[in-house]
This record gives structure tokens, sequence and C-alpha cells, in this order.
């Protein structure tokens, strides 16, 4: 039989773990999504990268980037997309043997507010030509 004494060291026991496994368990929620983020983000670089050193197109590119990144919430925008082709010339935007590279960038707000938005980047190198 428990005693009042020995509910009131419950409940204090209760007391003061309970914040410290919600804290947790909101740190593993947000480290999830941001690592998610960055996947998403790298993977869309791939993409958008890949479209650029193959139909040498700068819009089609950033179209496949924001196309790749449909699941970040707040969406990807075109805007948010660099692409860099040192060398290139505005006849041909990737020449062989140059490399593109795309960079982009992404806020990203938290779950819970308590920190951020985070600035985050994804980027990927590919040769011109392939």
């Amino acid at each position: 039989m428990s005693t009042n004494a020995e509910r009131g060291a419950a409940a204090v026991e209760m007391a003061l773990l309970l914040p410290v496994l919600i804290l947790l368990l909101l740190g593993i929620m947000e480290f999830g999504r941001a690592f998610g983020a960055q996947v998403t983000l790298t993977s869309a670089g791939r993409e958008s990268v890949r479209v650029m050193a193959i139909s040498k197109d700068e819009l089609q590119a950033k179209n496949s980037a924001v196309a790749a990144a449909s699941t970040l919430r707040p969406a990807l925008t075109a805007s948010n997309v660099a692409i860099a082709v040192p060398g290139a010339t505005s006849g041909d935007r990737c020449p062989a043997g140059s490399t593109a590279t795309v960079t982009i960038t992404y806020s990203l707000s938290t779950l819970t507010n308590i920190a951020g938005p985070f600035s985050m980047t994804g980027r990927a190198v590919m040769l011109c030509g392939g």
C-alpha cells in the first residue's frame, strides 16, 4: 500500500524529469527534421547540376531542383538556387570540360520556435558535357 508521502515523492520526481524528457523528445524531432531537409537539399542539388550538365538550360536546372525538393516546407523557390559555371559564355552555358556548381540555400524554420531559423546549404558539382 502506498502512503501519501510516497505519492508525493513520485509527483516530485515526475515534475523534475518530465521537462527533461520533453526537451529530449523535441530535440530528436528537430534534429530529424533538419537532417531530412539536408538530405533533400543535397539530392535536389545533384538533380539540378545533372540537368545543367546535360541540357545546359539554367531555368530547367533550377526548376528541377525545386521539383526534387517538393517535400520541404516552406517550399523551395528558384531564387534559392544559384548556378555557377566558370568559363561559360552566353552562347554555351556549360561548355564541355568545365564544371557546373549548384548551390541551394534554404532557411529551415523549427517546429518549436525555441531556436532558429537555421540557414542550410546543399551543393553539388558536375563536369559539363557528360
